[in-house]
């Protein structure tokens, strides 16, 4: 009974997907090619200079230790397909990021035992290293390492070309999005690495496919379309790397992908304004969808590397208004006020596997320092803990009737999906005033309607909601960063440095959690404020 009652979401879920996902699905489970154990082709000289790559921070402790998602692990304890591990966790021991990491030279003799060690240890197609994400990441890190001047050992080479030749043939056409476009960059990486007949083969579906999904996954605003600063960064690297490697390639460039060099370095700027725009003045992303600080390189350290691809320094996010239509989202910087708006919709129809039911929320940082936030993501895979990250309760935003604005649902699964409608951004004098509503709330009785409206200029920020239809309790959330501790003197809240005046509405502390990074969950407070007659007013202002 419980699944048939289960059906409808299931269907509002699958209608938005793609016919090529869906028999892509079906390929995916029921064919698996066998590993080809050929040789390797010869390695292609590459003329042009290898620029250093945007460095994470180190996640090799010691020669079989490692520290992923906020938690350290023993590989001897542990081995390389832990069932009882997050899933995560152990597709980030398979992508050997810590090669090119900071510091990485001074690790090369733990780097190239470990590598010896996950090729003795890890046959071919066996086991979740050799599932198509992580195969698409270890390849193109240890081609990365390669060209940053280590010589791989003849096992390791033999490896990089049976996963090459395993990879071109398990492309994840049933989930498209970030998926596809690595498993396209470490083809196009491997059939550079590689000379010959064969390696060209992989370098041309490589580009065939990126030839597609470049001009979809990055919107004419320069945001990746998933609508995540996380994965917009992680896009902005991929580019980059693909920048560099056809660099590398120098001369042979235009022989082997004519025009593709400007194509993506014409992508680079707008990739680079979008995340100044998108980011606190802490210089660290916000938190909108699925993001957490420590996955992709940091933001200065993306525009150290595409410095050093010649691309010009970007320029601080402009004070004043920057509306990123494409992707939905606007940026209000006016004096000490920073506010990052979300009017976006939840992701692509087909592809909405890392959106959060946050329609409508915002975050706020007062002279470089955040102050409302959005809860974060500390965790993937299936279970409560990653429902209610998702979920409106998480945002700063409105919630009705104790439900999501989005129907997410299992780990990356969205039924019913909430859409912005008349979103209307102006600047005025001094300031700006952006406003929309979105239909995440039609199902209910009523069919209610939540509308949110920012009014921002130096001194101060007013928000106002509005919720008409039905009789349900409607709350809006303002999630506090974890240094602002709210202090309550009659009708004004003292939230760090702003004060807070709630016009209209009913307000109070709860406790509530902000999850920077994986792994991490720390508490925090919550101010809440339940609309009166379908209306709350909140005046955020500068203390005195």
């Amino acid at each position: 009974m419980a699944r048939v009652a289960e059906l409808p979401r299931l269907l509002r879920t699958v209608r938005h997907l793609r016919p090529e996902q869906v028999l892509g699905r079906v390929r995916h489970h029921l064919w698996r090619p066998r590993p080809v154990l050929a040789p390797p082709p010869p390695l292609r000289p590459l003329p042009g200079p290898w620029a250093l790559p945007a460095r994470r921070e180190p996640s090799m402790l010691a020669p079989a230790s490692f520290c992923f998602l906020s938690e350290p692990r023993s590989l001897d304890a542990c081995g390389w397909d832990d069932a009882a591990l997050p899933k995560l966790w152990r597709y980030n021991l398979h992508y050997f990021d810590d090669l090119n990491a900071v510091d990485a030279a001074q690790r090369q003799e733990w780097h190239d035992a470990l590598q010896e060690r996950w090729v003795a240890q890890n046959p071919p197609a066996a086991g979740t290293g050799w599932e198509p994400y992580p195969t698409s990441l270890r390849v193109v890190n240890w081609i990365k390492a390669a060209l940053g001047g280590r010589t791989p050992s003849a096992p390791v080479l033999a490896s990089l070309a049976v996963q090459l030749r395993w990879l071109s043939r398990r492309l994840e056409y049933h989930l498209l999005g970030n998926h596809l476009f690595a498993n396209a960059k470490a083809l196009v990486f491997g059939g550079t690495f590689f000379a010959g007949d064969e390696a060209n083969s992989w370098r041309a579906t490589g580009l065939r496919l990126l030839a597609r999904e470049l001009d979809e996954q990055v919107l004419d605003d320069g945001g990746q379309f998933e609508r995540s600063p996380m994965y917009h960064a992680l896009a902005l690297e991929d580019v980059l790397d693909l920048v560099n490697l056809l660099q590398a390639a120098g001369g042979q460039d235009e022989d082997l992908a004519p025009g593709w060099l400007d194509r993506l370095r014409a992508q680079v700027p707008a990739m680079q304004r979008w995340l100044s725009a998108m980011c606190h003045p802490d210089g660290e992303i916000s938190f909108f969808n699925d993001a957490a600080i420590g996955i992709a390189p940091a933001p200065v350290e993306l525009e150290r590397y595409a410095r050093a691809l010649g691309f010009e320094p970007d320029a601080a996010p402009p004070e004043g208004l920057v509306h990123l239509r494409d992707s939905g989202y606007v940026s209000a910087r006016f004096g000490a006020l920073c506010a990052l708006l979300d009017v976006a919709p939840v992701g692509p129809d087909y592809l909405p596997g890392h959106a959060h039911a946050d329609t409508l929320s915002f975050e706020l940082s007062v002279a470089g320092r955040r102050v409302v936030v959005n809860g974060g993501t500390s965790c993937y895979g299936l279970g409560p803990q990653r429902l209610a990250e998702r979920g409106t309760a998480s945002h700063s935003t409105v919630q009705v009737a104790g439900t999501d604005s989005s129907e997410v649902w299992s780990g990356f699964r969205v039924g019913r999906r909430a859409r912005p409608q008349d979103v209307a951004v102006a600047e005025e004098a001094g300031g700006a005033r952006v406003a929309a509503w979105h239909d995440g709330y039609r199902h209910l009785p009523g069919r209610p309607v939540h509308r949110r409206e920012w009014r921002i200029d130096g001194a101060a920020l007013r928000v106002t909601d509005t919720v008409q239809g039905g009789a349900h309790e409607a709350v809006a959330r303002f999630h506090l960063h974890p240094s602002v501790e709210p202090v309550r003197s009659g009708e004004v809240w003292r939230l760090g440095p702003l004060r807070l005046r709630v016009l209209q509405g009913d307000a109070s502390v709860a406790p509530s959690e902000w999850r920077p990074r994986f792994g991490e969950r720390v508490p925090t407070r919550c101010l809440q404020v339940v609309l009166r007659q379908g209306r709350a007013e909140c005046l955020f202002g500068m203390m005195a």
